[in-house]
């Protein structure tokens, strides 16, 4: 059996996803929008979101050219293979694209989800959360189509020798470009989002006391158009590249972990297994989707029950299937096909348990954040600070599941062997790399569940600023609240993922130092054959080890830049935030009848404050995390690029579940306080809880998940210039 062929099921399961999320897409438009009122502000936000996305893309494109041209002159020096220029560019097309499709349907369904929520809270779910399965199912489906037929290409044109491991190294640069694309996606969304949203909250609701979304605020719009630019469209782009991530570098280690397996075809079988569980992943995937429905009158444990049970059965599902995968691929004569599977198995489960720790932590159905709510009867200073403890105390549980299944994955996957041996080590980090894929391997419905969200929280503007009845906005705001949890969930299991992936990459980015050894006919530095040498023999060769000082100042420039983006990201947002904040002021003083409602305020002076700032504040953190990598090994050379993806990793990951959990906990302790505790809406403790709302904007939006791409990209960053690195120290 060619077992090439198996290639065409990802294929189809790619045109599958993309099929599914036409047909939903269709299904949403063929919903009445509501009122004339309606349809306007919805236009408002579509034409505000879609001027805002070609103007970042047009930043971006320049970004890009730049970048293909070094690869270009790098594959012309044998720094690099002639394919990588054209994959690094595929890459940030497809997540790029993934994004617009995102948030062009998002901004079609709010105002659609508003109006059904005027019939029923079941209604205004199904509308929603299909139209997030949109984003969910188009993502799968860019990025399985986007892996099929670059392993096509690649199979036909790249010579016999090393075959697959060039395949797999080529074709981790289209992940690249995926990440590159993702951060100026999530860091120029986020800062747009958040600059509108503390604008609007700190002069319209604590200043003049008025309602979220009230029409008289200036903010409003542009707000409305953030969560678009930044939640949907961000974030897809942001889940592209995890996904795609996972499966390449799985793929990659699978080409190096069984490069010597005596079985004919086995290093093939364990090259297609990552986009294979993914494949699988996609239909379990629609299967889950058709299974969320609630009742009316259903409250927020029920509307969680029923996005969890869509969820939970994909997951499920997936698992068993993973066994009867691996029985095909790799046999039942070994035991090799059950213990990769757990390694499956253990992936979904630190998934799940990632995820009921965010909810815990962030929802305000549980003590945690109902205990930062209790905080502001004695002020917002008490807010901030109970929402930084327990987004430090939140990071506990995520680290040592994290931890657990680094080594239940890495032990599962290599027969449970515990000698530190060449096979072993090649094996247990294949398993890392299937655990990251298996916690990914649904997105299709987690990623809908996410995106709902912001789909949800538009629908509650719009309902507002249109008028419509109480009870309209009371199903608006649960699916909102709702929608605050499944993102805080949605972020956390992000996060986790992306430790997983980074860590895979890192062994990814030792098997492109050798295949540029072997590109310049060079051995390793202790004389080892470059194409024979093992993970092992590189770890000696290069003194890879926690004495060398050179590994060590790497870990603490990588430690450092998880910091220095996030001071980056934070200040842009505080600077982009003031100029809102200054804009909404004067409009309320300057223009008469504003406040009576009988004056239009201008919007579009909002959303050009936002859109600038986000342009302007985006390149310097987006450019660090490409270049820093680039000198570092220049610099330190390959031991201290090790060292920097190390540091990276470990303090991002921490800092990011921290942020992510803080930022959650503020905005539905605020959630809280407006379903009518301690006080309720307007009150002194809701005062409060919108200044901690404010300070957690850019972490849980901006800085927070920006940093799982951040860690991401300087891996791959540092794979595609592994060539450079090698060649400038051989100098």
């Amino acid at each position: 059996m060619d077992y090439t062929n198996l290639i065409y099921c990802v294929l189809a399961a790619s045109l599958l996803a993309l099929g599914f999320a036409y047909y939903f897409y269709r299904q949403m438009l063929g919903k009445d929008e509501g009122t004339d009122l309606m349809k306007k502000i919805a236009a408002h936000v579509r034409q505000g979101a879609m001027a805002y996305l070609k103007q970042q893309y047009k930043v971006v494109t320049i970004v890009f050219v730049i970048l293909a041209i070094l690869f270009f002159v790098m594959s012309l020096f044998d720094l690099q293979n002639g394919w990588v220029w054209f994959a690094f560019l595929t890459g940030g097309f497809f997540s790029g694209l993934a994004g617009f499709f995102g948030m062009k349907t998002a901004t079609y369904a709010s105002a659609r989800t508003a109006n059904a929520a005027r019939q029923s809270l079941n209604s205004g779910l199904q509308v929603a959360f299909r139209s997030g399965a949109v984003m969910g199912l188009t993502v799968v489906g860019l990025a399985l189509l986007d892996v099929s037929v670059w392993f096509l290409v690649l199979d036909h044109f790249i010579p016999a020798e090393n075959h697959l491991i060039i395949i797999t190294t080529t074709m981790l640069t289209f992940g690249m470009g995926a990440s590159t694309q993702a951060l100026f996606a999530r860091v120029g969304g986020g800062i747009y989002t958040k600059a509108a949203d503390v604008g609007a909250d700190l002069v319209g609701k604590t200043e003049y006391n008025i309602p979220e979304d009230d029409p008289r605020n200036p903010a409003t719009i542009a707000d409305n158009v953030g969560d678009n630019v930044g939640d949907v469209a961000g974030m897809g782009a942001d889940l592209y590249e995890s996904y795609a991530g996972s499966i390449l570098a799985t793929m990659a280690l699978g080409a190096s972990a069984f490069a010597t397996s005596a079985v004919e075809g086995m290093q093939l079988k364990a090259v297609l297994a990552p986009s294979l569980i993914a494949a699988v992943g996609v239909l379990l995937s629609i299967i889950g989707i058709y299974l969320v429905k609630t009742k009316e009158g259903a409250g927020m444990s029920e509307l969680l029950k029923a996005l969890s049970r869509g969820t939970n059965t994909a997951a499920c599902l997936i698992a068993v299937a993973t066994f009867g995968i691996f029985a095909l691929l790799f046999g039942t004569e070994t035991h090799q096909w059950w213990q990769v599977s757990l390694s499956v198995v253990v992936g979904l489960l630190a998934g799940v348990i990632i995820g009921k720790s965010t909810e815990y932590y962030t929802s305000q159905t549980y003590k945690p954040t109902q205990k930062v709510s209790e905080s502001s009867k004695t002020g917002p200073a008490t807010v901030i600070i109970s929402g930084l403890g327990l987004g430090m105390l939140s990071t506990a549980i995520p680290v040592i599941t994290v931890g657990v299944a680094i080594i239940l994955a890495y032990l599962c996957s290599n027969g449970f062997h515990v000698e530190f041996t060449a096979e072993n080590l090649s094996m247990g980090l294949y398993g890392i790399g299937i655990a990251a894929v298996g916690m990914l391997s649904t997105l299709g419905i987690t990623l809908a569940t996410d995106a709902y969200g912001p789909i949800a929280d538009n629908a509650g503007g719009n309902a507002e600023m249109s008028g419509l009845p109480a009870e309209v906005r009371q199903r608006t705001d649960a699916l909102d609240a709702l929608g605050n949890t499944t993102a805080a969930t949605g972020k956390g299991f992000a996060i986790g993922s992306a430790a997983l992936t980074a860590l895979a990459l890192l062994a990814s980015y030792v098997e492109e130092i050798k295949m540029a050894l072997v590109r310049m006919g060079q051995e390793l530095p202790n004389g080892v054959e470059s194409a024979k040498a093992t993970l092992v023999d590189f770890m000696d060769a290069y003194n890879v080890n926690l004495m060398n000082p050179i590994v060590l100042v790497g870990i603490f420039i990588g430690s450092m830049m998880a910091f220095l983006f996030c001071g980056l990201t934070m200040n842009a947002v505080g600077r982009a935030a003031q100029k809102m904040v200054e804009e909404v002021r004067r409009q309320f003083s300057t223009i008469k009848g504003i406040l009576e409602g009988k004056a239009d305020p201008d919007y579009a002076r909002c959303v050009e404050i936002s859109t600038k700032g986000a342009q302007h504040e985006m390149l310097l953190p987006s450019l660090l995390a490409i270049i820093v990598p680039i000198v570092t090994g220049l610099v330190l050379g390959v031991a201290g690029v090790l060292g920097l993806l190390i540091g990276g990793l470990s303090t991002g990951f921490v800092l990011a579940v921290f942020m992510a959990n803080s930022g959650g906990a503020w905005d539905n302790a605020k959630k809280y306080v407006e379903e009518g505790h301690f006080g309720g809406k307007g009150s002194d403790c809701h005062k409060a809880t919108i200044v901690g709302d404010t300070v957690g904007d850019p972490f849980k939006d901006t800085s927070g998940p920006s940093l799982n791409i951040l860690i991401k990209l300087m891996s791959m960053v540092s794979i595609v210039m592994a060539g450079l690195t090698v060649s400038f120290h051989l100098l």
